[in-house]
């Protein structure tokens, strides 16, 4: 299955048109930071250590529709460069550590919306959020800097 990934149109794009891999790194590159970068700006305002003024469901409507556009992007090139380098990557530790520590973001992200968000009406103006939000930042902030991590040491152990 992965190596039929690989000769699929868009695996063989990325491995041999002129920039197939440079643009699609670029934009996967560029998604993570806006993706990430606007997440942990959220995640510091959990923490309760920056934009304490303002309140926590504010800025999340504000920054979501960028989170969630640089994540989207962040996805599909994500999804491409994998087939481009199915087999090279399932054999890649770092891919293993990186797929865990994304399904462990999606998890603190389901725990966060599911649990403590609920009861955001109580906390959301607070300038010290509660234990359970403020452990929601803290994960996230760690398991993307794990992914982040992991992506950048898989590019220099899979070739």
């Amino acid at each position: 299955m992965l190596e039929w990934l690989e000769a699929t149109s868009v695996g063989l794009m990325i491995r041999e048109s002129a920039y197939g891999f440079q643009g699609t790194v670029a934009v996967h590159l560029m998604a993570i930071t806006l993706s990430v970068g606007t997440l942990v700006w959220f995640d510091l305002r959990l923490l309760g250590v920056s934009m304490t003024g303002y309140q926590a469901s504010m800025i999340y409507r504000r920054l979501m529709p960028w989170m969630f556009t640089g994540f989207a992007l962040m996805f599909i090139s994500g999804v491409m460069l994998f087939i481009a380098y199915a087999t090279a990557a399932y054999d890649n530790v770092y891919f293993r550590i990186k797929i865990a520590a994304m399904l462990l973001a999606a998890a603190n992200a389901f725990l966060y919306h599911r649990l403590t968000e609920r009861r955001i009406a109580d906390w959301d103006a607070s300038p010290r959020p509660p234990g359970g939000a403020r452990a929601a930042g803290l994960v996230s902030i760690c398991v993307w800097v794990v992914v982040i991590v992991a992506g950048r040491l898989m590019s220099y152990t899979m070739f």
